[in-house]
């Protein structure tokens, strides 16, 4: 996906959870955060920002800018992170029309795509239809329409030391999610969730135990439950977001093996 009237800033503060100020071309603004979590490790004081300009009925908003992506400070570098929770919808939805993504069990990229499908008291972000593998006498055929899927799809933003971390707040939402994703698996669909790790260089995914222990222990028994557990990371620049490449998912309990160092 691609940003339009892409600028620089300087962060200065966070009043609440949907504001910040930033400096732009010498002058204070504030701007509309597109990420309502914590991001407290991405956004202090300094961080360069970008953010992109919006150009609609100015009536409309308060805001004359989005807050899109930081520059986060490393040991040796920096790297650019992705802070806008409506990308990754969009990101996942063209990467399986293209087929940079492929559904557990489809042999071909969705024949149907659908967003914001409800099932029972949850609305998943995704639904898919299209043509499963099957083996006949040791080849593989298709049958059309076979598999439908549920997918829920998260944003991750929280790196630390090369680990991807999903919550980086409570989420009893996202808990929600889940369970709902293992009844669906049981009354007969595919589900997965996707978690979109919104920065390149991650070694591995994991479940933010330490932060919220109980989505961690959800994800475990619905990976148990069959539900598909998938992490990509994404290529990120100033103006633009797209999947890369899949990421290892590491499921045991955190405390139990450590972190990397890159």
């Amino acid at each position: 996906m691609k940003y339009k009237r892409v600028v620089s800033g300087v962060f200065l503060e966070r009043p609440n959870r949907f504001i910040a100020n930033v400096l732009i071309d010498g002058r204070e603004e504030t701007v509309h955060v597109k990420n309502t979590g914590r991001c407290r490790e991405l956004l202090v004081l300094g961080a360069p920002v970008y953010l992109e300009e919006f150009r609609g009925i100015a009536d409309l908003r308060k805001t004359r800018y989005d807050l899109i992506a930081v520059r986060k400070k490393s040991r040796n570098d920096s790297v650019l992170i992705n802070v806008d929770s409506q990308a990754p919808n969009k990101v996942a939805e063209e990467a399986l029309r293209q087929g940079l993504v492929l559904l557990p069990g489809f042999a071909t990229p969705p024949q149907l795509l659908r967003r914001e499908v409800v099932y029972g008291d949850s609305r998943f972000d995704l639904y898919a239809e299209g043509p499963a593998v099957q083996q006949d006498e040791g080849r593989q055929c298709e049958i059309p329409l076979a598999k439908k899927v549920y997918i829920e799809v998260k944003g991750v933003t929280l790196e630390r030391n090369g680990v991807a971390l999903f919550p980086d707040a409570p989420t009893q939402r996202g808990v929600k999610h889940i369970r709902e994703l293992i009844r669906a698996k049981k009354a007969g669909y595919e589900a997965v969730i996707l978690f979109v790790v919104q920065l390149e260089q991650v070694k591995c995914f994991r479940p933010n135990d330490q932060t919220h222990p109980e989505f961690g222990q959800a994800l475990r028994e619905a990976q148990e439950a069959g539900v598909a557990v998938l992490a990509y990371s994404c290529a990120v620049e100033r103006d633009s977001l797209h999947l890369l490449h899949s990421v290892p998912v590491q499921l045991v309990p955190s405390a139990e093996i450590p972190f990397f160092s890159i």
